[in-house]
């Protein structure tokens, strides 16, 4: 019983803190981890390479993500469905043309 209450409790905790994240803009390093599935240590290491978008606390102690930016940036490289690259071969097939009127030379 002890540890059924001690799951509840977990779970409690984690509902409270997704709901939290709905709220902000800026989020910290840890709310950052939450949203994006990714560790504070994978942050730290895309911070210091410059491959996510952030910033720093006037003191530049503290670093901030805006959540839509990182939103965007984990949306940033879409995979085409089969359907799609199908539709694209056969526009190319009957015009020679790809998709946006780039011709193949």
């Amino acid at each position: 019983m002890k540890e059924l209450n001690f799951d509840i409790q977990n779970e409690l905790e984690q509902i409270k803190q997704l709901t939290l994240l709905t709220a902000k803009k800026a989020l910290t390093m840890s709310d950052c981890a939450l949203l994006t599935g990714l560790s504070k240590s994978h942050l730290y290491k895309l911070c210091h390479s410059k491959k996510v978008p952030y910033w720093k606390s006037a003191g530049n102690k503290l670093t901030y993500f805006d959540k839509s930016e990182i939103e965007n940036w984990c949306l940033r490289y879409r995979v085409k469905t089969s359907e799609e690259i199908e539709q694209e071969a056969v526009v190319y097939t009957v015009t020679g043309k790809r998709k946006g009127g780039v011709q193949n030379v």
